[in-house]
């Protein structure tokens, strides 16, 4: 997903982000392992949402972005339907169906899609890329 290149980064504490840092200890992420690794240190900061200061918001991203290198090289998405590719999202991130009833508007909509009853549209698919953090790409 391309940032936004009007909107300027927040000013950070380097000495909080250096701690974040050390406690998360990000790096290229070369097997399955360290991918679940980063997946469970990305966890705590996408439950904060958008109560995430600074520095975490600016982990959170790094973190994606190598989650996202290593996932791209290493899974072949375009042999994967979007259904697939959402009930990995959510197995990965232990997101429960009840958490998207309001990215789908509905619990039942949210069966539907999850039954495979239902396609997701183009609206779910950019309001699915914003509550994972992902391209919305991913799901069409």
């Amino acid at each position: 997903m391309i940032a936004n290149q009007n909107i300027k980064p927040q000013p950070i504490n380097a000495r909080q982000y250096g701690r974040l840092l050390s406690k998360a200890q990000p790096a290229v992420i070369e097997s399955e392992e360290e991918n679940d690794r980063m997946l469970a240190a990305l966890e705590p900061l996408f439950d904060k949402g958008m109560s995430r200061t600074p520095e975490e918001d600016r982990l959170f991203k790094l973190i994606v972005h190598l989650i996202q290198d290593f996932e791209d090289s290493h899974y072949d998405l375009d042999a994967t339907t979007p259904l697939q590719i959402l009930k990995h999202l959510m197995d990965v991130r232990s997101v429960r169906p009840r958490a998207l009833w309001e990215v789908f508007g509905t619990r039942g909509i949210t069966s539907e899609v999850l039954s495979g009853k239902r396609a997701i549209s183009k609206t779910h698919a950019k309001k699915l890329a914003r509550f994972f953090n992902v391209s919305a790409e991913l799901f069409i």
